[in-house]
């Protein structure tokens, strides 16, 4: 048996693999590699084994069978402390590998090209790789192994100092390979499950990719992390910081409630303000800055320290409003100099930028339960013309329709049980969260006082008695948005009709909790 100390060198990423197997050779180490690696290496002027060289078996099958060898997997799983591996593997002429650095085919990549082949990622599913590193894991205690180039100058570093790796460093780089095969047997799952339609697979595996770790979670005592799912090239965790100090925990909640909100619109220039995931209030204008004012003015109290997010780049009249109060987060399209110049005058502010998006159909709803998660589809249904059913001897406006419908996009992003009252392309009062619809009439109500008188209401559910619109009707609400489905249906038309409120039907409920 070999007694001089080997490394198996394989990868796809050749960042870094020179330098290592360069700093292995000048420690003795004999090197082991296959195909590009090795011709990588070899023009480098390294001395490098081929791995047919091992096995005594040629590379056959375009590659797809070069490594799965008892000579090689017998020198990664023999344990140097059992006599019994000793003895066989020498009996069957098998050297010890000592060190493996492994990274897989590039699957991620090739399924996010666009309108790959489904022949091409098959043909990137690697199979050697991921056997050989989980190999040399499972030998933690007398193989390291890498599949980070990053990991490279460590390794080399603790052998350079004490001509070993030691047991510590080992059992983390083992760690390391069965989060990154069980990563990558997430994103080959995935992949499947979207060819083949399966939208809820008896079992569910994801990977997510760390963004950063946070100071703390939604309170000081709780530890928490930001990640984005690895495939999809969408939402906040894509969106790029250009000022102020580091995200929490819950600026990333509520500026993500605001983005979700601020997708409804289209082009539409709309800028909403956000506080505890619910709306404090959203204007819509012909400009941005018009349509700021309108999401200011409808609540200038509680946008203080909210959240403001836009479909439009911010501009420099639009940035000097918006620096007149403290706000936790920007997050637009972008910003013009002279705005990014005014608002980052202010140290604390974060300014966010993520490209504008259009709402993307077929993704899902994840909430974790104690013990488990609930998935759902993400409620994108959007309400069209035939759905609205006029249920009231008068039938609304055309500025009520179009205030309706402004308003029904509003509930839909607030917390369940939810009102909204809307007037002139702003939301005048928003009720949110409470036990009871009437309670969260009223609070609506309260908070838009004077403003009440004309304005429309929305609600996110049936109204299962009349006092809902009781409370519209003194307010002097003159029509109402709701889905309908009650068995009281009947009482609630009956008293809209009784103080001439338009009342129209949806056939859509949007709970949110």
């Amino acid at each position: 048996m070999r007694t001089q100390k080997r490394a198996l060198i394989s990868v796809s990423d050749k960042s870094g693999v020179i330098e290592f197997a360069s700093g292995l050779s000048k420690l003795g180490f004999e090197i082991i590699s296959t195909g590009g690696t090795k011709k990588t290496l070899e023009e480098a002027g390294l001395s490098v084994i081929a791995i047919s060289d091992i096995t005594g078996f040629p590379e056959i099958m375009d590659g797809r069978l070069k490594t799965l060898h008892p000579n090689i997997f017998g020198g990664l799983l023999g344990m140097r402390s059992n006599e019994t591996h000793m003895e066989q593997l020498q009996k069957q002429g098998i050297g010890l590998i000592d060190i493996v650095a492994v990274n897989l085919y590039p699957f991620k990549e090739t399924i996010s090209k666009p309108n790959v082949a489904w022949e091409e990622a098959v043909e990137n599913i690697d199979i050697g790789g991921p056997s050989m590193i989980r190999a040399a894991a499972k030998n933690y205690q007398d193989v390291a192994v890498v599949v980070n180039p990053s990991d490279y100058p460590v390794i080399l570093q603790e052998l350079e100092k004490n001509q070993q790796v030691s047991l510590e460093l080992k059992k983390q780089l083992a760690a390391k390979v069965f989060r990154h095969t069980a990563a990558y047997d997430a994103y080959i799952s995935q992949y499947w499950n979207e060819q083949l339609g399966e939208v809820f697979p008896e079992d569910l595996t994801v990977t997510y990719e760390k963004v950063q770790d946070l100071r703390y979670g939604e309170n000081p005592h709780q530890k928490a992390s930001f990640y984005r799912k690895g495939l999809l090239k969408q939402g906040l965790a894509q969106a790029k910081q250009l000022h102020g100090k580091e995200l929490s925990y819950n600026n990333i909640q509520d500026t993500n409630a605001a983005w979700e909100m601020v997708k409804e619109y289209g082009e539409q220039p709309v800028v909403v303000a956000v506080k505890h995931m619910n709306p404090c209030g959203i204007g819509i204008g012909n400009d941005l800055f018009e349509a700021y004012t309108r999401a200011y003015e409808a609540d200038p109290i509680s946008i203080f320290g909210g959240i403001v997010a836009t479909n439009q780049v911010i501009d420099e009249g639009t940035a000097e409003k918006l620096s007149e109060i403290f706000l936790e987060v920007v997050i637009a399209p972008g910003f013009t100099e002279k705005a990014i110049e005014l608002l980052t005058k202010k140290k604390n502010i974060r300014l966010l930028q993520l490209a504008d998006e259009k709402r993307k159909s077929g993704l899902q709803k994840v909430v974790s339960v104690s013990g488990g998660l609930l998935i759902q589809d993400e409620d994108e249904k959007e309400l069209a013309d035939e759905d609205i059913k006029v249920v009231t001897k008068r039938a609304p406006s055309a500025d009520e329709l179009e205030q309706l419908k402004f308003a029904w996009k509003v509930v839909k992003h607030v917390k369940s049980n939810a009102i909204v009252l809307a007037k002139d392309s702003q939301t005048v009062g928003i009720g949110a969260g409470q036990m009871n619809r009437v309670g969260a009439a009223k609070i609506a109500i309260e908070q838009a006082g004077e403003k009440s008188t004309g304005a429309v209401m929305g609600s996110d559910a049936f109204f299962p008695m009349p006092d809902t619109v009781e409370e519209a009707a003194k307010a002097g609400i003159t029509a109402i948005i709701q889905p309908g489905g009650s068995i009281k249906d009947a009482d609630s038309i009956a008293e809209a009709d009784k103080h001439d409120i338009a009342m129209v039907f949806t056939g859509i409920r949007h709970f949110k909790h």
